[in-house]
Order: structure tokens, then sequence, then C-alpha cells
């Protein structure tokens, strides 16, 4: 588990050193222009949209170790031709290779985890890797800005070798470790080879289809916001300087940071779905501040504090959602079908990062008001689909402490149709 962890943080710390500065390297350092930043930037996106479908069956039929090997070397190719995209062609044949590298990383990470863990032990193992993942990213980005220089396409090259590198320090990591020797997977890992089930099947799964719709909606109204609506919201309605922005994401990182294993212990004592209910509380609150920053009448220094404090809260609620989520995926999914349960939710998860901007960024700059009364009601709208969620849980899948001896049916994590046939 260690070792899964380690690289999970270097391959984080690999992509802090670029994944700020992508648009500024393509449109600028390059000259290839806006619109082709912006194409690259898509495709990057769908590029993920396309894989994840079909990496959850390979994971299953192949395991999650050669998956991972693979999109590894796939992710570490796109990286280095990035950094040497002359050309229009080239910089979008790279971003879709390291798009759908990228996107298979964490789908096989999950699923790694889940073989090793027990379900008990399986929160703290996801918590400890969002903990490492956001602390690789959040220093990554930091080395990435000093070495960055926009008159200088070398240091661009530097940036992407290094992300490669540590892509290839994954797969290495990753290749050492021996999974069928592990005694916490002789419950856990695949007993049919993947075969049968499929999407049909998944979407027959009533509590994983309503966890699916809660996740969109977790993250369209989180991480789709980021970087396009919020931060377009800030710099229009609450004249937020651009250099704020920076600081807002240092604070959501340095909350998740510091908050990360305080929150884990008050987690792990409550119901997940009562959990993620409070999250959708705690971003209503967010979003409200968001609203005093653009729409009230204070100072301009009790605007930017206002929105700094909307990114710490954000951060607040993502540190207790990474205990909470993930291993309620692992524990709805079937034995054999882990790694198609994990990709699902990273496809969900990837459409509300590509319908997020596109839809809170252009309300974000223009309808101030409508933009931020929309994610108020989202936010609501988290605590109501948490709390019906909870009702197609088991006691055991809600709060897994409870299971000291679970029963047969909870321990393969069968669907709803599969318990009934039982």
């Amino acid at each position: 588990m260690r070792r899964i962890q380690a690289g999970s943080a270097l391959s984080a710390f690999g992509l802090g050193f670029t994944v700020p500065y992508l648009y500024v390297y393509v449109a600028q350092v390059r000259d290839l222009g806006a619109a082709t930043a912006g194409i690259v930037l898509a495709v990057f996106a769908m590029a993920a949209l396309v894989v994840l479908p079909f990496s959850g069956r390979a994971i299953d039929r192949r395991g999650p170790v050669p998956v991972l090997l693979v999109a590894s070397v796939v992710a570490a190719v796109g990286a280095v031709g990035m950094g040497f995209a002359f050309s229009v062609p080239t910089a979008v044949g790279a971003a879709a290779l390291l798009g759908a590298g990228t996107a298979v990383l964490q789908p096989a990470l999950a699923t790694m985890i889940v073989w090793c863990s027990t379900r008990v032990g399986r929160t703290r193992a996801f918590a400890t890797q969002f903990f490492l993942q956001n602390l690789g990213l959040g220093v990554g980005g930091l080395i990435g800005g000093l070495l960055v220089d926009t008159s200088r396409p070398g240091s661009f090259i530097l940036l992407f070798s290094i992300e490669a590198a540590m892509f290839l320090v994954l797969a290495g990591i990753v290749g050492t470790v021996r999974m069928p020797g592990s005694p916490a997977l002789q419950d856990a890992r695949p007993s049919e080879g993947g075969k049968g089930g499929g999407v049909r099947a998944l979407l027959g799964h009533k509590a994983m289809v309503q966890l699916c719709v809660l996740g969109f909606v977790l993250f369209f109204a989180c991480y789709g916001q980021f970087e396009s609506g919020l931060a377009a919201y800030g710099t229009e309605a609450a004249g937020i300087q651009p250099s704020t922005l920076g600081m807002a994401l240092a604070a959501n990182t340095a909350v998740i940071v510091a908050a990360q294993f305080l929150v884990l212990r008050f987690v792990e004592r409550r119901k997940r779905t009562r959990v993620i209910a409070a999250v959708g509380l705690i971003w209503t609150v967010a979003w409200l501040i968001a609203g005093y920053a653009g729409l009230g009448h204070g100072s301009q220094v009790m605007a930017t504090a206002a929105f700094v404090s909307t990114y710490a809260l954000f951060g607040l609620g993502e540190a207790m959602l990474s205990p909470t989520v993930a291993p309620l995926v692992a524990d709805l999914a079937p034995e054999s079908r882990v790694g198609q349960y994990n990709s699902a939710f990273a496809l969900v998860k990837q459409l509300a990062l590509a319908v997020g901007p596109a839809v809170g960024g252009p309300m974000g700059a223009a309808l101030h008001g409508p933009y931020i009364v929309t994610f108020v009601l989202f936010s609501l709208g988290i605590t109501f689909l948490a709390v019906r969620l909870g009702r197609q849980l088991t006691p055991e899948q809600n709060q897994p402490s409870l299971a000291v001896k679970p029963s047969r049916v909870v321990a393969q994590h069968m669907p709803e149709k599969e318990t009934a046939a039982a």
C-alpha cells in the first residue's frame, strides 16, 4: 500500500508542474494562438471521456497493474510530445495521449487500493491518497512556478520532461508491487475474470446510479467552477485581482492538507451519507460568502477575504469527501467489477469537469446574481441527494465501522438485483 500511495503522490507531483501552465504554453510560448489552446484543452478532456468507458473492463480482466503500466507510458509519451509541440497537429496529438493516459491512472490506482485494503481500512487509505495527491500537486505547482519562464521555451521542455519522468517513476514503483501475494486480496480479487455484468448491470444497480448522479452534482458545483465560473465571477463581480486567484487556490490546498486527518477522525465515526449531506451545507455557506464578495457593499479587502474564504470552505468539504465517496464506490461494486465501477465514477467526474466550465464560465462572467443562486441550489441538492442515497445503502455500506462480521452479500458488494436473486 505504501508503494501505491508513493507512486500516486509522485504522479500528482509531476502533473502539478504543467497543468496550471498548459494554456499559456500552447497559446503564447509556442505561439499557436488562443483557439488552438482551447482545442488542446478540449482534446485533453475528450480523450479521457473516450478511454474511460473501456478502461474499467480492462482493469477487471487484466488487473490494475498492467493497465496502469500502459497508461503511465502513454501519459509519459504525451508529456514529452507536448514539450516539443511546435505545430498544431503535434500539440493536439500529445494532448490526446496525455489526457487518455492520465484519465486511466485514477481508476487503476483506486482499484489497487481496494484490492489491498479492508472495508474498514479503505476510508483511511483513500483519505491518505487524496492528501498526498493534493500535496504533490501543490508542491509541483510551486516548483514549476519558480522554473517557468514564458520567454524561454526550454523551461517548459524541462517541466514536461519532469512530468514524463514522474509517470515513468510511477510505472517503476507499481511494477514492483506484487498484488497476488497480499493476504488482504483473498476476498477482493476478481473471481470471475471480469466476465458478465457490464453497463446494463451497473445501470440496474440503483444505489450506484444515485451515487453517480450525486457525484456529478458534487464535481459540477465544486471542481467544475474553480478555474472557470468562480474565477470569472471573482474578477468580474467582486473585482478580485488575478493574483488573488492563486492565493485562493493556495488556501484551498492548505485547508485540505491541514484538515485531512483531523476530519478523518470525524468521518470514520459517522454515516457516509450524513457526511456528504454536511458537505452540501458547507458549500452552500461557501457560495453565500462568494455572493457577498461580489454582490455586497463591503470594502475590497472584505471582498477579497470573503472570496479566499470561499475556496477554503470548498477545501474543507473536499477533505470530508475524500474518505467518503471513493470508498463507497468500492463498497458498492461487485468484487469482479471494481474496475468498471471506479471507471464509471471517474467518467462521471470527467463529464462534470467538462460541463461545469461550459455552463459556469459565461454565467459567472455576466449573470452574477443567477450564478450564485444556481450553485446555492446545487449545493442544497447535494444534501438532498445524499439523504436519499442513504436509504439505498446497508448499514455497513453507509458506516463501515459497523461491519464486524459482514454477511456474504455485503462482503461481495452485490447489487440489488443480484441480492434478490441470491
